[in-house]
């Protein structure tokens, strides 16, 4: 080989999902990220399936993105972010018939559409600029989703940011105080109410007509009381046949 040629880089030289820890060994979870992400998910799943109706697309909950690999001695992990939420359209739910472990960037080349984090401490993590380090600056000059939403419940708000120009722009609300990504036809916001028995500030999808998107357990729950109701005014139905027919015998037999 000419001393001056480059070696040439394919894609067995990096790891992918398989080899890569999808964990960093901590725990930094509190009792409501859990079920804040399950809603996030089951809700929006139903608009995502119609979107992408073949079915390419990925959620990930508290999952590692791979955007470069360590030099030793770093740990591989140092080389990922790991957002609470996040959705990458068209690409596969899984890879060689297992379910994903991680993102790679560098092995997909997709960005994700939405990252979000749950504001665990101050938000300042989430906010950080430094270059290489900082989670913000990771997000919007690396992984580059097309929005970055940061959620603090303890000030039941969300700041959601577009990348518009390379730049994360802070994005406005609209009237109904949310957010549109318009690109899947939802917006996100905050909804005050109970969700799996626990009041708090919840972040939640609606669709673009303001309707509030349910999560599975709320579609169940909902199509279960319709059910009910269906069942009622059936037996009530019946009842008044019956009482009808009655007072028909009553008067046949005067």
């Amino acid at each position: 080989m000419n001393v001056t040629e480059k070696p040439e880089i394919i894609a067995a030289d990096f790891p992918d999902h398989t080899q890569l820890p999808d964990s960093d060994g901590t725990f930094v979870k509190n009792f409501q990220e859990h079920p804040q992400s399950i809603l996030l998910t089951t809700s929006i799943r139903p608009i995502l399936d119609r979107v992408h109706p073949d079915g390419q697309y990925c959620i990930g909950q508290d999952c590692g993105i791979y955007w470069r690999v360590p030099r030793p001695p770093e740990p591989p992990e140092k080389g990922a972010e790991a957002p609470d939420w996040f959705y990458v359209p068209d690409v596969p739910p899984t890879l060689d018939g297992n379910m994903r472990r991680s993102y790679v960037m560098w092995q997909e080349l997709m960005p994700p559409l939405i990252v979000l984090e749950f504001v665990s401490g101050d938000g300042s993590e989430e906010r950080d600029r430094t270059p290489r380090q900082g989670k913000f600056w990771i997000y919007e000059r690396i992984i580059r989703p097309a929005f970055y939403g940061i959620y603090e419940v303890k000030k039941a708000q969300v700041e959601v940011y577009h990348l518009v120009d390379n730049r994360f722009e802070l994005l406005g609300q609209n009237q109904r105080g949310h957010y549109p990504i318009e690109a899947i036809g939802v917006e996100l916001g905050i909804w005050q109410g109970v969700y799996q028995g626990v009041e708090l500030p919840w972040l939640r999808w609606w669709d673009a007509g303001g309707n509030l998107l349910l999560a599975a357990e709320e579609r169940a729950e909902q199509a279960e009381l319709a059910a009910e109701q269906e069942r009622q005014r059936r037996i009530e139905a019946e009842q008044r046949i019956q009482a009808l027919e009655a007072r028909l015998r009553e008067l046949e037999g005067s």
